[in-house]
């Protein structure tokens, strides 16, 4: 049971999800921090608020709806989806069009495993190249005319 639990906790992806989510964390409280102490701020003095929270409140029965913290929310939600498009998906996006156009184009082969006859075929083939003699070319090619 002990080894079982050693190779889940060591294997390659658990540790970047653990990695992504602290990453992910601290992201949030940059990201928060921005809303909270910028955005909210302006808009907040746009609707004479001291803070996006406390701005566009509706009260319906004694119940206060906050409009305006739901737009803080959702501001929030997104400059967070704006930062992961724009420096994870769209670069990583275009490095995969750039290999597949590469692939398309006969510079790199397709996925395929090499084998040990590719390798052996390859390697015969510049042996042959290395040991034959060149081939005569052009107007004097045959000795006869």
């Amino acid at each position: 049971m002990l080894k079982g639990f050693k190779e889940f906790i060591l294997r390659g992806n658990v540790i970047d999800l653990a990695v992504a989510v602290v990453i992910g964390a601290a992201f949030t409280a940059v990201v928060t921090s921005i809303v909270n102490n910028l955005i909210n701020p302006l808009i907040g003095a746009f609707f004479k608020s001291s803070t996006l929270d406390s701005a566009m409140v509706v009260t319906l029965n004694g119940s206060d709806i906050k409009f305006g913290a739901v737009l803080g929310a959702i501001i929030n939600f997104l400059i967070v989806a704006v930062v992961v498009y724009f420096v994870f998906v769209y670069p990583l996006n275009q490095v995969k069009q750039r290999a597949e156009r590469l692939r398309k184009k006969g510079v790199v082969q397709p996925d395929k495993p090499i084998t040990e006859l590719d390798l052996l075929s390859e390697i015969r083939d510049l042996l042959q190249a290395q040991q034959s003699p060149p081939q005569p070319t052009g107007k004097h090619a045959d000795p006869l005319t």
